[in-house]
Protein backbone atom coordinates (compact mmCIF):
# COMPACT_ATOMS: atom_id res chain seq x y z
CA UNK A 1 0.00 0.00 0.00
CA UNK A 2 1.53 3.06 -0.87
CA UNK A 3 0.98 6.07 2.17
CA UNK A 4 0.78 9.66 1.54
CA UNK A 5 0.36 11.71 4.47
CA UNK A 6 -2.04 14.75 3.48
CA UNK A 7 -3.07 17.32 6.29
CA UNK A 8 -3.46 17.76 9.39
CA UNK A 9 -7.00 16.57 10.91
CA UNK A 10 -9.42 18.05 13.65
CA UNK A 11 -10.56 16.01 16.42
CA UNK A 12 -13.11 16.38 18.99
CA UNK A 13 -12.32 14.97 22.78
CA UNK A 14 -14.37 14.55 25.38
CA UNK A 15 -14.65 13.03 28.73
CA UNK A 16 -14.72 16.13 30.94
CA UNK A 17 -14.17 18.67 28.20
CA UNK A 18 -14.79 18.13 24.59
CA UNK A 19 -12.38 19.81 21.99
CA UNK A 20 -9.80 18.70 19.19
CA UNK A 21 -6.54 18.67 18.33
CA UNK A 22 -4.12 17.52 15.23
CA UNK A 23 -3.19 14.41 13.55
CA UNK A 24 -1.79 13.19 10.21
CA UNK A 25 -3.49 10.37 8.20
CA UNK A 26 -2.20 8.22 5.21
CA UNK A 27 -4.24 7.14 2.16
CA UNK A 28 -3.99 5.59 -0.95
CA UNK A 29 -3.39 7.56 -4.01
CA UNK A 30 -6.43 6.69 -6.21
CA UNK A 31 -7.46 9.67 -9.13
CA UNK A 32 -10.80 8.12 -8.94
CA UNK A 33 -11.31 8.63 -5.65
CA UNK A 34 -9.48 12.52 -5.99
CA UNK A 35 -12.53 14.35 -5.10
CA UNK A 36 -13.13 12.05 -1.59
CA UNK A 37 -8.97 12.83 -0.87
CA UNK A 38 -8.99 16.34 -0.24
CA UNK A 39 -8.47 18.86 3.04
CA UNK A 40 -10.63 19.33 5.47
CA UNK A 41 -13.01 21.85 5.11
CA UNK A 42 -12.58 22.37 1.37
CA UNK A 43 -15.76 20.85 0.42
CA UNK A 44 -17.61 22.93 2.58
CA UNK A 45 -19.89 24.99 0.14
CA UNK A 46 -20.28 21.29 -2.09
CA UNK A 47 -21.63 19.95 0.80
CA UNK A 48 -24.02 22.87 2.27
CA UNK A 49 -25.37 24.27 -1.03
CA UNK A 50 -26.73 22.51 -4.35
CA UNK A 51 -24.45 24.74 -6.52
CA UNK A 52 -22.54 21.15 -7.42
CA UNK A 53 -24.25 18.33 -5.51
CA UNK A 54 -28.03 18.34 -4.96
CA UNK A 55 -28.06 15.65 -3.26
CA UNK A 56 -26.18 13.85 -0.48
CA UNK A 57 -25.25 9.94 0.83
CA UNK A 58 -23.97 9.23 4.19
CA UNK A 59 -21.78 5.86 4.56
CA UNK A 60 -22.25 4.57 7.89
CA UNK A 61 -20.15 1.53 8.74
CA UNK A 62 -19.98 0.25 11.69
CA UNK A 63 -18.11 -2.71 13.34
CA UNK A 64 -20.55 -5.15 14.52
CA UNK A 65 -22.14 -4.73 17.59
CA UNK A 66 -21.30 -1.14 17.54
CA UNK A 67 -23.84 0.47 15.31
CA UNK A 68 -25.55 3.74 16.67
CA UNK A 69 -28.64 4.09 17.74
CA UNK A 70 -31.87 4.51 15.98
CA UNK A 71 -32.70 7.82 17.98
CA UNK A 72 -29.08 9.19 17.21
CA UNK A 73 -29.71 8.47 13.35
CA UNK A 74 -32.64 9.93 12.96
CA UNK A 75 -31.58 13.38 15.40
CA UNK A 76 -28.20 13.07 12.52
CA UNK A 77 -30.76 13.26 9.27
CA UNK A 78 -32.80 16.08 10.96
CA UNK A 79 -29.36 18.38 11.56
CA UNK A 80 -28.57 17.30 7.92
CA UNK A 81 -32.37 18.27 7.13
CA UNK A 82 -32.01 21.87 9.13
CA UNK A 83 -28.72 23.09 7.25
CA UNK A 84 -28.10 21.34 4.10
CA UNK A 85 -29.51 22.47 0.54
CA UNK A 86 -30.29 19.20 -1.16
CA UNK A 87 -33.53 18.80 -3.27
CA UNK A 88 -32.65 15.25 -4.71
CA UNK A 89 -32.52 14.26 -1.00
CA UNK A 90 -30.38 12.86 1.83
CA UNK A 91 -29.77 8.73 1.73
CA UNK A 92 -28.21 7.30 5.18
CA UNK A 93 -26.49 4.08 3.80
CA UNK A 94 -26.03 1.67 7.06
CA UNK A 95 -23.99 -1.19 6.98
CA UNK A 96 -21.70 -3.52 9.31
CA UNK A 97 -18.34 -4.93 8.74
CA UNK A 98 -16.07 -7.39 10.87
CA UNK A 99 -13.55 -5.53 13.79
CA UNK A 100 -10.51 -4.52 12.80
CA UNK A 101 -8.87 -6.07 16.14
CA UNK A 102 -6.71 -2.49 16.12
CA UNK A 103 -8.45 -0.64 19.06
CA UNK A 104 -7.34 1.15 20.41
CA UNK A 105 -6.69 3.41 16.86
CA UNK A 106 -4.30 6.00 15.98
CA UNK A 107 -5.67 7.97 13.00
CA UNK A 108 -3.62 6.25 10.26
CA UNK A 109 -5.48 2.76 11.14
CA UNK A 110 -8.76 4.67 10.94
CA UNK A 111 -7.24 5.54 6.94
CA UNK A 112 -6.53 2.32 6.16
CA UNK A 113 -9.54 1.18 7.55
CA UNK A 114 -11.47 3.63 5.39
CA UNK A 115 -9.66 2.09 2.59
CA UNK A 116 -10.42 -1.12 3.13
CA UNK A 117 -14.18 -0.24 4.11
CA UNK A 118 -15.31 2.73 1.91
CA UNK A 119 -17.27 2.27 -1.00
CA UNK A 120 -18.84 5.23 -2.00
CA UNK A 121 -17.60 8.13 -3.45
CA UNK A 122 -18.52 11.86 -5.23
CA UNK A 123 -20.26 10.43 -8.40
CA UNK A 124 -22.44 12.85 -10.88
CA UNK A 125 -24.28 15.36 -8.40
CA UNK A 126 -24.41 13.09 -5.44
CA UNK A 127 -21.85 14.18 -2.91
CA UNK A 128 -20.62 11.34 -0.47
CA UNK A 129 -19.66 11.62 3.63
CA UNK A 130 -17.79 8.41 5.37
CA UNK A 131 -18.58 7.63 8.86
CA UNK A 132 -16.79 5.07 10.30
CA UNK A 133 -18.03 3.96 13.82
CA UNK A 134 -14.98 1.79 15.67
CA UNK A 135 -15.25 -0.71 18.17
CA UNK A 136 -12.57 1.15 20.92
CA UNK A 137 -10.98 4.28 21.53
CA UNK A 138 -8.20 6.33 20.62
CA UNK A 139 -4.92 5.37 21.30
CA UNK A 140 -3.72 8.64 23.42
CA UNK A 141 -7.05 8.42 25.57
CA UNK A 142 -5.97 9.49 29.30
CA UNK A 143 -8.03 9.47 32.32
CA UNK A 144 -8.70 12.73 31.83
CA UNK A 145 -9.24 13.21 28.40
CA UNK A 146 -10.93 10.90 25.47
CA UNK A 147 -12.09 11.09 21.98
CA UNK A 148 -15.48 10.70 20.59
CA UNK A 149 -14.88 11.22 16.77
CA UNK A 150 -12.38 13.18 14.27
CA UNK A 151 -13.29 14.70 11.42
CA UNK A 152 -10.47 14.22 8.67
CA UNK A 153 -10.15 15.31 4.99
CA UNK A 154 -13.34 16.57 2.94
CA UNK A 155 -15.60 14.24 3.44
CA UNK A 156 -14.50 11.71 6.22
CA UNK A 157 -15.74 11.04 10.12
CA UNK A 158 -14.68 8.50 12.40
CA UNK A 159 -16.80 7.93 15.71
CA UNK A 160 -15.19 6.00 18.63
CA UNK A 161 -18.02 3.95 19.76
CA UNK A 162 -16.66 2.29 22.17
CA UNK A 163 -16.04 5.07 24.29
CA UNK A 164 -18.76 6.68 23.75
CA UNK A 165 -20.46 3.13 25.07
CA UNK A 166 -18.73 3.79 28.14
CA UNK A 167 -19.53 6.89 28.58
CA UNK A 168 -23.17 6.88 27.92
CA UNK A 169 -25.00 6.92 31.48
CA UNK A 170 -22.29 5.85 33.34
CA UNK A 171 -22.64 7.84 35.95
CA UNK A 172 -25.60 10.17 37.61
CA UNK A 173 -26.66 13.30 35.32
CA UNK A 174 -24.46 11.70 32.78
CA UNK A 175 -25.98 12.40 29.02
CA UNK A 176 -27.74 8.82 27.07
CA UNK A 177 -25.30 7.05 24.55
CA UNK A 178 -28.12 8.64 21.97
CA UNK A 179 -27.27 12.24 23.09
CA UNK A 180 -23.55 11.53 23.38
CA UNK A 181 -23.78 9.78 19.40
CA UNK A 182 -25.98 12.99 18.44
CA UNK A 183 -23.43 15.15 19.74
CA UNK A 184 -20.23 13.64 18.39
CA UNK A 185 -21.92 13.22 14.79
CA UNK A 186 -22.80 16.68 14.38
CA UNK A 187 -20.17 18.52 15.40
CA UNK A 188 -18.05 16.43 13.69
CA UNK A 189 -20.10 16.83 10.66
CA UNK A 190 -20.08 20.46 11.37
CA UNK A 191 -16.09 20.69 10.90
CA UNK A 192 -16.92 19.06 7.28
CA UNK A 193 -19.05 22.05 6.59
CA UNK A 194 -16.18 24.51 7.19
CA UNK A 195 -16.69 25.41 11.14
CA UNK A 196 -15.37 27.34 12.37
CA UNK A 197 -13.47 29.32 10.00
CA UNK A 198 -12.32 25.84 8.65
CA UNK A 199 -13.49 26.32 4.84
CA UNK A 200 -16.88 28.38 5.72
CA UNK A 201 -15.72 31.96 6.01
CA UNK A 202 -16.28 33.38 9.49
CA UNK A 203 -19.23 36.54 9.04
CA UNK A 204 -18.33 37.81 12.13
CA UNK A 205 -15.37 36.98 14.79
CA UNK A 206 -16.75 34.09 17.02
CA UNK A 207 -13.64 31.74 16.58
CA UNK A 208 -12.31 30.44 19.68
CA UNK A 209 -8.65 32.50 19.96
CA UNK A 210 -7.48 29.40 22.21
CA UNK A 211 -8.90 26.88 20.05
CA UNK A 212 -8.70 27.07 16.56
CA UNK A 213 -11.96 25.57 14.32
CA UNK A 214 -14.25 26.44 17.29
CA UNK A 215 -16.55 28.90 18.74
CA UNK A 216 -16.26 31.17 21.36
CA UNK A 217 -19.88 31.13 22.31
CA UNK A 218 -21.01 29.51 25.04
CA UNK A 219 -23.28 26.15 25.08
CA UNK A 220 -22.47 26.35 21.22
CA UNK A 221 -21.97 22.70 19.75
CA UNK A 222 -18.83 23.65 18.25
CA UNK A 223 -17.45 25.40 21.74
CA UNK A 224 -14.18 23.56 22.59
CA UNK A 225 -15.10 23.08 26.16
CA UNK A 226 -18.24 21.53 27.20
CA UNK A 227 -19.02 20.71 30.53
CA UNK A 228 -19.60 16.71 30.69
CA UNK A 229 -21.17 16.11 34.37
CA UNK A 230 -22.58 19.44 34.57
CA UNK A 231 -24.01 22.35 32.23
CA UNK A 232 -24.35 21.43 28.51
CA UNK A 233 -22.60 18.00 28.64
CA UNK A 234 -24.67 17.13 31.67
CA UNK A 235 -28.08 17.53 30.07
CA UNK A 236 -30.07 14.41 30.44
CA UNK A 237 -31.74 14.80 27.15
CA UNK A 238 -30.30 18.11 25.48
CA UNK A 239 -27.89 18.20 22.69
CA UNK A 240 -25.84 21.40 22.30
CA UNK A 241 -26.81 23.05 18.81
CA UNK A 242 -25.51 25.71 16.83
CA UNK A 243 -25.27 29.60 18.32
CA UNK A 244 -26.82 31.94 15.67
CA UNK A 245 -23.89 33.22 14.82
CA UNK A 246 -22.05 29.58 13.39
CA UNK A 247 -25.49 29.26 11.43
CA UNK A 248 -25.05 32.85 10.12
CA UNK A 249 -21.46 31.64 8.63
CA UNK A 250 -23.32 28.56 7.29
CA UNK A 251 -26.09 30.45 5.31
CA UNK A 252 -23.42 32.97 3.50
CA UNK A 253 -21.53 29.49 2.53
CA UNK A 254 -24.24 28.66 0.46
CA UNK A 255 -26.56 26.38 3.57
CA UNK A 256 -29.42 26.85 5.65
Amino acid sequence: MQITKLLSYLLISSLILVGCSDDDSPFDNNPEQAGNRQPLGSSANDILSDNNFKSITIEMVSVQGFEPTAVAVNNFRQFLEDRLFKPDGITINQRTVSSSSKAPFNIEEIAEIENDTRTLFNAGDDITVYIYFADGSKEDDTNEQVTLGSAYLNTSVVIYEGTLRRLGGSRPGAPSLSIIETAALNHEFAHLIGLVNIGTPLQSQHEDPESNGHCNVSSCLMESAIEFSVGIMGMGNEVPKLDALCIADLQANGGR
